[in-house]
């Protein structure tokens, strides 16, 4: 895979405070990249610098010999809080975007109506974005960053105004938009990042404190899980009682955490079958990202 973008050494000082610290990483491309961390980790910081809205300290960032021209015209930025001229309609906003990023009138207006068709604001394109919800003004963000079809899209909480079911459309738009755009964005709804990533980029206090795909990062921290499925949540709070290993009740639900290779199934089996207690299902499961995430935040504490 190429190299679409090398970030070395990327710190942003305030006064003594360390917004970023010595940051690196790569991005390889058409591959989508998860920015994860907790509140004033760092992730917007990042992000502003990439798209470069903000000037780094210190530290490089080389973008691939892929996009050509003035490197801003190949970068697409949706900021966590995006803004607009509320006098504007969709469509007059983001045939603007379009301009500004190079396409002459003609191509802006057409290249623009298609984006707002493929991020489902075909219907509102006539309104004036001051009339928004907060819904319609993530996906009219989300078009103005890709009007100008860039190479790397940076994208700052992407979901977050949006209810499950916008949330489940804007990943799949940005599943394809994966085809030939290189994507990092920041997110702190960890089963998004599980669903759609390539790699995952762990941040803490400004410091870049674990990173690979989700199969590296899980192979490092996950230990072995048991998912148990009871008939009822009266009989997993029995079980979570008499339960010789350390468990956590979900309603219906226990999660056994063990260290690697203790127990096996069969001593799971064991212990239940000795219970007699009414279950419905016994399974080996994989850590969801937000356990791992806690094992790796707390590890750095």
């Amino acid at each position: 895979m190429k190299t679409l973008l090398h970030v070395h050494g990327l710190t942003k000082e305030y006064g003594k405070e360390k917004a970023l610290d010595q940051v690196t990483f790569s991005l390889n491309k058409n591959t989508a990249t998860a920015l994860i961390g907790p509140n004033g980790a760092g992730k917007t910081t990042a992000l502003s610098m990439l798209a470069g809205l903000l000037k780094q300290t210190s530290g490089t960032v080389v973008i691939g010999a892929d996009l050509k021209g003035d490197i801003r015209r190949e970068i697409g930025f949706l900021p966590q809080y995006p803004q607009f001229y509320s006098w504007l309609t969709a469509l007059e906003f983001t045939e603007m975007v379009a301009k500004l990023s190079g396409l002459d009138g003609k191509n802006a207006k057409s290249q623009a109506e298609r984006t707002l068709d493929f991020v489902g604001l075909t219907d509102a394109k006539n309104k004036k974005t001051g009339t928004f919800s907060g819904g319609m003004k993530q996906r009219l963000g989300l078009a103005q960053a890709i009007v100008h079809k860039p190479g790397l899209l940076l994208l700052d909480e992407p979901v977050s105004a949006l209810d499950p079911m916008g949330r489940r459309e804007i990943m799949n738009l940005l599943k394809e938009l994966q085809e030939h755009t290189t994507i990092l964005y920041s997110t702190h709804i960890l089963n998004d990042a599980e669903e759609m990533t390539d790699q995952l980029l762990f941040l803490r206090k400004g410091q870049l404190v674990e990173q690979g795909s989700l199969r590296e990062v899980r192979d490092k921290y996950a230990n072995p899980l048991f998912k148990i499925l009871f008939v009822n949540t009266e009989e997993a709070a029995k079980f979570v009682e008499m339960s010789p290993w350390p468990a956590r009740q979900e309603n219906e639900v226990v999660l056994i955490h063990l260290e690697e290779n203790k127990p096996g199934m069969n001593e799971v089996l064991q212990v239940l079958a000795k219970s007699n207690l009414q279950l419905s299902k016994v399974e080996r499961a994989s850590a969801t990202l937000e356990e791992i995430f806690l094992q790796v935040v707390n590890k750095h504490e």
